[in-house]
Order: structure tokens, then sequence, then C-alpha cells
């Protein structure tokens, strides 16, 4: 003996594969001794992609790019492959294109009055059973209960005026104290509305909604409101000036 220390390294090794027609990943145990060209046949079965058009990246365990796999020739082993690797394959038929760029795939419609003819449709099942909209009944109880309601609302702006002072109590929410800045319709929202200046910081804007201005005051003390939800009355505004004692 020479005194030297000989390293025999394991004739297989672990690899992880990943491929550019799906995202699974899989690992497999290769001998080091085939040839790039064998490794080539061997995962045509595993990944569906053909050898002549197939292109190998080589990867560290840490995931970072070694160098590409390029000569078929060459034994699996001359390449820096250790447990865990991974060897990336990149299909370059077009084949994930094909199959998973919907981009590609004919639209199909199907004309309105023929999908009215079907028997085994969502709609055919509602008008059937008489569900949602196809309920006449319910659909008109529905339209009364909101014509009943939008006359309400009215009713009750009609009876405030700007500038008075009033309690707005929104369900679910404090009392707050403010006076009326407007009353009527906007162009966001269909009803009629309040606009209000509350007495604090309490409210979401300056008077302007969507761009249009409906009153003025400052900023974070506007806010808008359902009539019924105002309450005119004798609401002095209190003072809100903590540096008085």
């Amino acid at each position: 003996m020479d005194g030297g220390m000989t390293v025999v390294s394991n004739p297989t090794v672990n690899v992880r594969l990943t491929n550019t027609i799906s995202s699974f990943e899989s690992m497999r145990r290769f001998n080091r001794g085939i040839s790039i060209a064998e490794l080539k046949g061997k995962l045509e079965m595993i990944v569906g992609a053909s050898p002549s058009c197939m292109d190998l990246e080589l990867f560290s365990v840490s995931d970072v790019f070694l160098q590409k796999i390029d000569n078929n020739e060459a034994l699996l082993g001359s390449y820096p492959v250790d447990d865990n690797c991974r060897i990336h394959v990149i299909d370059r038929s077009g084949q994930i294109n094909e199959f998973t760029d919907v981009s590609k795939v004919e639209k199909f419609e199907l004309p309105d009055d023929a999908y009215d003819k079907r028997t085994d449709s969502a709609r055919s099942f509602m008008k059937k059973h008489g569900v949602g909209h196809f309920n006449e009944e319910e659909m008109a109880k529905k339209k009364a209960d909101l014509a009943a309601r939008m006359a309400e609302q009215k009713a009750a702006a009609d009876v405030l005026s700007v500038g008075s002072r009033c309690k707005v109590q929104v369900p679910e929410q404090p009392m707050k104290l403010a006076t009326v800045m407007y009353v009527g319709t906007m162009d966001f929202k269909p009803g009629h509305w309040v606009g209000v200046k509350y007495d604090e910081p309490l409210g979401k804007h300056d008077g302007t909604v969507a761009g249009k201005r409906y009153f003025e005051c400052e900023n974070q003390y506007g806010g808008f409101v359902k009539p019924l939800s105002v309450t005119v009355g004798d609401f002095p505004e209190e003072n809100y000036d903590l540096d008085e004692m």
C-alpha cells in the first residue's frame, strides 16, 4: 500500500425530478454509470417528454443552478450529482402549451334561446320549481316591499331641511350628533339620502363622494345616511375642546 486513501462513491444516486409539463416533483434513483442518452430514455417514461425534445438542468441540493446536462455521450456520474440534487426536465415540444394554455381552447357559448329549451339546465330547474326570479308572487312582493321602503324614506327626507340639528342612529353603530347639510338623491346610489356634518371627526369624507361635491365640511366630518336614520331636534353642539378644564 502507498499509504494513500481511495474514496469509492456510491454507484447510485437519489435525484429529485421536476419538469415543465407538470408541477409535481418526484424522487428517483439512477446509476451513475448510465449515459445521459440512457437517462433521457428513463426520464421519458417518468415525465412523458421525448428525449429528442428534452433539455436537462442540474441543481444542487440547495436548489442552486449548477449546469446544463447537454452531452448525451457523457455518464451521469461525470456531472456533480449528489444525493437529493435536482434534475429539471425542459420539454421543448410545446406540449405544455397545447394542454394547459386555456387561451388556445376554442370557447363554446350556447345561444340564450337554445339554453332556454334545455330541460337539464339550472334555468329549467328554477322555472319548474318557481325559484328566484321565476317565482312571480315572490318577485312581486319584493318589488312592493322595495317601493314601500323607498316611499317611506322619501317621506322622511321631505320633512328634513338643511341646517337642522339632528342625531344620527345607524343600526349597530353609536348615536352621533350632526347638522343636516344635504337632502336629496345621489349619483352613485339610488333613493334619497341625507348628507350630514358630524360634530366629531367620525365621518368618511368632506362632502365629496365619487368626485362630486354635495356639501362642504372638514375632512372626516362628512357622511351620508338614510333619512329614517336621522332625527331632527334640539341637539346643541357640544364643546369638545380638550384643552378646557
